[in-house]
């Protein structure tokens, strides 16, 4: 009985393994997954088109700043809103314009570094032409809503100017190849006393084709060196109103806006 089981049994596997499909070597190696190197030349390159589209189009920005607390100390009604708008002159120029300004803050001091990295910073691109300014490391695959992410650290290679740099993590949806969340803040070599809050921005597809920033969100406690030397800043910028130049389509999100007691 032994001798026949054996027998049988060595049947079967045989009959079973000619029945499984053997994938031919140029498949198998479509299927596995890409190196970290072939994911950040992927990424940047989409990262290039997405950003050269995005400068072609119009939209608005709002962004609302609000102080929570100084030195642990609750603070109310003490929030500022900036509305900018995206726009195009006649003769095809971009201009970013501050439309409507509201309310102010008064326990830190609002700076153009800060106005910089609302309209500029922000909404993060790595392109393949400022990619040698960052060092890129692999961090794995996540899974962001709906979205399979590869996760990469994102450190500047070296400040040796002052212009302002991107550090934290950005999130590259492993389909498109395009960055869907990005999480850090603005660093630089001499920053002369001014901190700047660690954002959270997110994407969204538009027009079926590009991921394009609808929402940045700060909450962080700035420890300054001279007085007040806490202040809990919330910060909540929304993009609306995607509109390619040229184009009659329109997109919009609601945004959140401080009520009129804010002086």
């Amino acid at each position: 009985m032994r001798s026949v089981y054996i027998t049988a049994l060595v049947l079967i596997i045989m009959v079973c393994s000619s029945l499984v499909p053997v994938l031919p070597a140029s498949q198998a190696e479509s299927e596995a997954e890409p190196t970290p190197e072939e994911i950040i030349s992927k990424f940047t390159e989409k990262e290039s088109e997405f950003f050269e589209a995005w400068m072609g189009y119009t939209y608005t920005q709002t962004a609302i700043i609000r102080v929570l607390s100084v030195d642990d100390a609750p603070v109310k009604n003490e929030a500022m809103m900036l509305v900018f708008e995206v726009v195009f002159n006649d003769d095809g120029t971009r201009e970013v314009q501050l439309v409507e300004r509201k309310g102010r803050v008064k326990s830190v001091v609002y700076t153009p570094e800060d106005e910089k990295i609302i309209t500029d910073l922000n909404p993060f691109a790595l392109t393949t032409k400022d990619l040698s300014l960052y060092n890129l490391k692999y961090q794995g695959k996540e899974r962001v809503d709906e979205l399979d992410c590869y996760v990469f650290e994102v450190d500047p290679e070296s400040m040796k100017d002052n212009r302002i740099y991107f550090k934290g993590k950005i999130w590259v949806d492993d389909l498109d190849f395009q960055i869907v969340r990005t999480v850090g803040k603005a660093v630089q070599r001499d920053p002369g006393g001014q901190l700047y809050p660690e954002f959270e921005t997110l994407r969204q597809v538009i027009d079926g084709k590009y991921w394009f920033p609808v929402w940045t969100h700060a909450d962080e406690t700035l420890r300054f060196k001279f007085p007040p030397k806490d202040a809990r800043i919330e910060m909540t910028i929304t993009y609306e109103g995607y509109k390619e130049f040229g184009s009659k389509t329109k997109i919009r999100f609601e945004s959140q806006v401080p009520s009129d007691d804010s002086e």
